[in-house]
């Protein structure tokens, strides 16, 4: 006679009130005949067999994804207050990230607009005889900015070079013998084109034009900085600096120029009366300056030495404007780097505060951590749970910084009149680098909650 499962059961087990929880499916035969199918498995409790009998195996506690971020986003919602400031930080530095290299980028735009419209117009011409061990007479001849201006494109062109004045000559505001007064000052001998090659602003008077050159009249310009330390204020009462004991009478004082700034720091007298008190420039000291239209300059660099030295026009070096495109690679790269500096630091204050109020949190979390340890949840259950809390007030807080920092630019660039330029790989990689600060951030607290033995945190 054939027994059922339950009476094959040890007696022990009967004794001590072992069940499996399944209902008592009665006896049934076994079919041992070919092509019989198995019993089908119910679900339930899983059993292991062991010396004793069979024992009932407890299946390990499971998080899902579900659950994981419920429980982030109940941790977030249980003190709005603190979620609101932890994500404080990441937001300031993801928008600080944003906005500075919204604006780098929209700044060299600005800048590089600026330097080709200069650069791409502006020529030098220097003297390079004395490098040859030769000399074949001044390297620049008198009509040297009649010559140029005859070529095509040419918009200004003059000479000018600094001026070797004696020891102890210096450059006074008052009447000859008077210590007051009296500054180290550079002179400049420039030809009228020079000035208007500088693009000059004027605060006051003018400046000396060919005829004054021609005639070689002592006067001088100053630069704006240069006639406050000399005391000079105002045109109207004809006032005169002193070069050493040679007197000049201020034609006007410049406020600003948009090429050759050293200009603002010298005193600008007309080449012919230089030559007349101090005598022509050594070889090598004079050089060129060149205004073109736009396009011309490779073209005018060109023909400049041929045009000013037919005979020797190896003596002479001109040098044309640089490649725009280097120039802006090298500017936007020198403020990238400068600028995304400064924008890792405000990251990583962010994350110093998400970590140091995450911290906070465990501390204050350790009864709840314990109970939870107590009903079943695992170490990493507990690390995955604070790091997806930190995760996502990185993401919301870099979500939030795009926007402010994307708004930052725009702003400015509306203001300045600019146009504003973001690359679309930093906007949208900008939230990710929020997720992924709020996630480094959390490693240390998330670590420390997992370490918390559930009977201790109990006891508190």
């Amino acid at each position: 006679m054939r027994r059922t499962r339950k009476e094959e059961r040890p007696l022990l087990d009967d004794l001590l009130g072992e069940d499996d929880g399944r209902p008592d499916e009665g006896p049934r035969e076994e079919d041992d005949s070919p092509g019989a199918e198995a019993p089908r498995q119910k679900s339930g409790p899983r059993w292991k067999a062991g010396r004793r009998g069979r024992h009932r195996i407890v299946e390990p506690s499971r998080l899902t994804t579900r659950d994981v971020l419920a429980e982030a986003v109940a941790g977030m919602l249980q003190r709005p207050g603190r979620s609101v400031l932890t994500a404080l930080g990441t937001v300031l530095g993801v928008g600080t990230f944003v906005a500075i290299l919204g604006l780098t980028a929209t700044t060299s735009s600005q800048i590089d607009a600026r330097f080709n419209l200069l650069t791409a117009t502006e020529v030098s011409v220097e003297d390079v005889a004395q490098e040859q061990n030769e000399f074949a007479g001044p390297a620049f001849p008198a009509d040297a900015d009649a010559r140029i201006g005859r070529l095509g494109g040419v918009e200004a062109a003059g000479v000018y070079w600094t001026v070797r004045l004696a020891s102890g000559t210096a450059v006074r505001s008052a009447p000859v013998g008077d210590s007051q007064g009296s500054e180290q000052i550079d002179v400049v001998a420039a030809s009228p084109g020079v000035l208007r090659a500088a693009s000059p602003t004027l605060s006051q008077g003018r400046l000396y034009d060919e005829f004054t050159s021609r005639t070689g009249q002592p006067v001088a310009v100053l630069g704006k900085s240069v006639a406050a330390r000399l005391g000079i204020t105002t045109l109207e009462t004809r006032p005169a600096v002193f070069i050493g004991d040679e007197p000049f009478t201020v034609a006007g004082i410049i406020d600003d120029v948009k090429r050759r700034a050293d200009v603002l720091m010298s005193v600008t007298v007309p080449r012919t009366t230089a030559e007349k008190l101090w005598g022509a420039p050594d070889p090598g000291e004079a050089k060129m300056l060149i205004t073109t239209a736009t396009g011309a300059a490779a073209q005018i660099a060109h023909e400049a030495p041929v045009a000013l030295r037919p005979d020797h026009p190896e003596y002479l070096k001109a040098i044309p404007p640089p490649d725009p495109k280097t120039l802006r690679a090298g500017v936007t790269g020198d403020l990238d780097q400068l600028f995304l500096l400064l924008a890792a630091i405000c990251l990583v204050i962010g994350a110093v505060g998400i970590a140091n109020t995450t911290l906070v949190a465990v501390l204050e979390r350790t009864g709840e951590i314990g109970l939870r340890r107590a009903l079943g949840a695992r170490g990493r259950h507990i690390t995955v749970q604070f790091l997806t809390e930190s995760g996502a007030l990185g993401a919301v807080g870099g979500l939030v910084g795009t926007a402010l920092g994307v708004s930052t630019v725009i702003v400015v660039a509306l203001v300045r009149d600019w146009t504003p330029v973001m690359h679309t790989g930093m906007v949208a990689a900008a939230p990710v680098v929020g997720l992924v600060t709020g996630v480094v951030a959390g490693l240390y607290p998330a670590w420390r909650a997992s370490r918390i033995e559930p009977a201790e945190a109990l006891r508190r």
